[in-house]
């Protein structure tokens, strides 16, 4: 049984497709694992996802990306969680982005808030807490 079936700039979340009006929430991380936890809560939560492997990934994806909010990762490979939030700011996207990341410090911290992250989640943290921060964002 396979959860969070990723695609290529595609709107599909568990072998389906979402509908317009479905909130859809883009995961971005570098870890599968996370993807594919992150995308079934979020569907088990009536969520739909877009799950994608890197902020380049995501970057060529955005202009068709049904994403209404971002959950990415701060610590990726060649561009970061903070330098994917400017350059989707740079190309004019105005997603409310969620920084996650494990490593807790203050730098980190200032840097997301500077980035206009919405919310800043430590991995490994509490279902509840993610949608508190999805709430958050949406609103």
């Amino acid at each position: 049984f396979r959860v969070g079936v990723e695609v290529a700039c595609g709107r599909t979340q568990l072998g389906k497709t979402m509908p317009d009006s479905h909130k859809v929430i883009a995961v971005v991380d570098d870890d599968p694992e996370m993807r594919a936890a992150m995308a079934s809560l979020l569907s088990a939560y009536g969520y739909g996802a877009e799950t994608f492997d890197s902020a380049e990934t995501f970057l060529t994806c955005a202009s068709t990306s049904k994403a209404t909010c971002l959950v990415v990762d701060i610590q990726l490979g060649d561009i970061s969680g903070v330098e994917l939030a400017h350059q989707l700011a740079a190309d004019g996207f105005t997603y409310p982005i969620i920084f996650m990341t494990g490593l807790d410090d203050e730098v980190i911290r200032t840097q997301a808030a500077a980035a206009g992250g919405v919310a800043f989640l430590h991995k490994p943290f509490p279902a509840q807490t993610l949608f508190d921060a999805i709430k958050k964002a949406s609103g």
